[in-house]
């Protein structure tokens, strides 16, 4: 089972990771870019509310009529429903199934899947490195525990998400907003791919393995072997990816 208190606090630093200040010229297609990931990384999961609209162009920097333009895109695309009075908001609808090899292939044109997984292991191993090197404290340590506790105790259904709340907390951890911010970029993009596949019990205990050793490793200041563990996890994902891919 998840752990609502401290879950909500790991989302709470993500989107703050993810929802940054768009600049003037392309504010409504930045916002829709970030409001985008926030779905894709399942920050808010399937069923779930959106933050206010005050809230979201606060942290946008935006006005409330761009970002309604934004919402609209979003219902338009099947992604988000308004629901109104007291109990109101933009609420996620959840993800359809994985769409098979079909839809797989559609993602993937015009995509440079090789870039992605190759750009994803450089942020996800420097990521791991920087944690282990300069240290977490208690509560940052908590934070990484509790969001591995939780991939642990997800249902099949959540695990994918559960997945990347880890690495996007592993990633806010490292001390870099720049490389949190790419990650979760690329992250997104990775997601898309993986709705496409089917969960492999035998690869998500593996994973599962891979996933409590660099915990250990990063919090044991073991940066090699931080680097590592994530180094051979990307690989199996990208493993996956190319399999289901030729």
């Amino acid at each position: 089972m998840s752990h609502p208190d401290a879950d909500g606090h790991l989302h709470g630093a993500q989107l703050a990771t993810v929802l940054r200040p768009v600049r003037a010229g392309n504010g409504f297609e930045e916002a829709l870019e970030q409001i985008l990931q926030v779905v894709r990384l399942g920050l808010v999961p399937g069923g779930e509310r959106l933050p206010s609209e005050r809230e979201l162009a606060e942290r946008l920097r935006i006005s409330r009529v761009t970002l309604r333009e934004v919402l609209k895109v979003l219902q338009d695309q099947g992604l988000v429903a308004a629901r109104r009075g007291r109990y109101g908001g933009t609420f996620v609808l959840p993800r359809p199934g994985a769409g098979g090899e079909d839809e797989l292939r559609r993602r993937v044109e015009g995509v440079d899947i090789e870039d992605v997984l190759r750009f994803r292991e450089v942020l996800e191993t420097g990521a791991a490195g920087l944690c282990a090197s300069h240290g977490l404290d208690g509560v940052r340590a908590g934070r990484l525990r509790t969001a591995l506790a939780a991939t642990h105790d997800a249902p099949l259904a959540d695990y994918r998400r559960q997945d990347t709340l880890l690495h996007l907390t592993l990633a806010e951890l490292c001390g870099s907003p720049s490389l949190a911010a790419q990650y979760a970029a690329v992250r997104a993009s990775v997601n898309e791919l993986l709705d496409c596949i089917p969960l492999l019990v035998r690869n998500l205990e593996h994973s599962q393995r891979q996933h409590t050793a660099l915990v250990e490793a990063v919090l044991d200041g073991d940066a090699d072997g931080a680097r590592e563990v994530m180094r051979e996890h990307c690989g199996g994902t990208a493993a996956l990816l190319r399999g289901f891919l030729t």
